[in-house]
């Protein structure tokens, strides 16, 4: 046997009260954990700000650039004649505006011309022209009119409305009329819609009451 000894290369040392101290008062290399709390507490705090701002500047920018959500000008009625020769507007068919969201419907036929004048309950009789907002009363899909009634017909669960609006009580889901935008015609002729101003639809008509224009084909599109 040999009395040759081995001892460990690093023995454990106690730690004295000069080490501890020192330990305490030297400065923690990387990132401490209070500060990576704060760091990505403050990250998470700035990304909610951003978005924030980002959904306020969508909302406010059609407003401020006369999008939705606020006035919207659509022409004259010759102006919408003629931006919609595809479809007989002028025999009362419902014309499209993307940028309003809205379908615009001559009321009267036998008057070739919208009436100067302003409606904010968006009834537009007065004014010969009505704006219809494009949602559907029910869940908010986007109904269609039909080229062989001119009805509106919504794809989604079948309501109908005329062609003006007006909610047909038997056909569909749908609890109200199509909603209608404020309306403004200048001395010119020419309307604006303002389409931060919403009236809601009237309640549905039964087939056959006044109220209620009738198809023009006992057959629909859908």
């Amino acid at each position: 046997m040999s009395n040759y000894h081995v001892e460990p290369a690093d023995k454990p040392q106690a730690l004295t009260k000069e080490t501890l101290k020192a330990m305490r008062h030297e400065q923690v290399k990387g990132i401490s954990r209070r500060r990576l709390i704060r760091t990505s507490l403050g990250a998470a705090v700035g990304l909610w700000l951003l978005e924030v701002g980002a959904g306020t500047i969508g909302f406010l920018w059609p407003n401020l650039a006369g999008g939705f959500g606020g006035k919207v000008k659509i022409g004259s009625f010759s102006d919408v004649k003629a931006a919609n020769t595809t479809i007989p507007f002028a025999d009362g068919f419902p014309a499209y505006y993307q940028d309003a969201r809205a379908f615009i419907v001559l009321i009267d036929q036998n008057t070739q011309a919208f009436t100067p004048g302003s409606d904010a309950s968006g009834d537009g009789s007065a004014l010969n022209v009505r704006g219809l907002y494009q949602r559907c009363t029910h869940l908010g899909c986007k109904p269609n009119p039909c080229l062989k009634n001119y009805w509106f017909e919504c794809p989604c669960h079948g309501s109908r409305y005329d062609r003006l609006g007006t909610k047909v009580k038997e056909l569909g889901p749908a609890p109200r009329s199509l909603d209608r935008f404020a309306l403004l015609v200048d001395a010119a002729g020419v309307l604006t819609l303002d389409t931060s101003k919403i009236t809601l639809g009237p309640l549905p008509v039964s087939i056959g009451q006044p109220g209620l224009e009738p198809p023009k084909s006992p057959t629909g599109c859908i």
